[in-house]
C-alpha cells in the first residue's frame, strides 16, 4: 500500500505540471512567416490563430492563389515552433519519460 500512495502523490504531481504547462502554453504565442515576411501567423500555444498580417504589396487581386499558399505557409511554420515549443515543454513535465509513438498528453 505504500507504493501505491507514493504512485498516487506523483500521478497528482505530474496532473498539477501538466496543468501548469497547459495554461503556460496557452499565453505562450508563436509567429510564423512566409513570403520574406510579407504574410505572418500569429497562433497560441493550443494553435488558435491570434494574429494575421497581410503586407500590401502582396495583394493582388488577380494573383489570390499565391496569396492563399504563404498563408498556408505561415500557419504552417507557426505551427510547427508551436509544436516544438510544446514538445520542449512536454519534456521538462514528464522528465525525459519517452511516451510511445502516436500517444499525447493529456490524454
Amino acid at each position: 500500500m505504500k507504493n501505491l500512495a507514493g504512485l498516487m502523490k506523483q500521478a497528482q504531481q505530474m496532473q498539477s505540471k501538466m496543468q501548469e504547462m497547459q495554461d503556460a502554453l496557452a499565453r505562450l504565442e508563436m509567429t510564423g512567416e512566409a513570403g520574406a515576411g510579407l504574410v505572418r501567423v500569429t497562433l497560441n500555444g493550443k494553435g488558435d490563430m491570434r494574429g494575421l498580417h497581410i503586407d500590401p504589396k502582396v495583394v493582388d487581386p488577380a494573383d489570390t492563389e499565391m496569396l492563399q499558399d504563404l498563408i498556408v505557409a505561415a500557419h504552417r511554420a507557426a505551427k510547427e515552433k508551436v509544436e516544438a515549443a510544446s514538445a520542449a515543454e512536454m519534456q521538462k513535465v514528464t522528465g525525459g519519460l519517452q511516451l510511445p509513438p502516436g500517444m499525447k498528453l493529456p490524454f
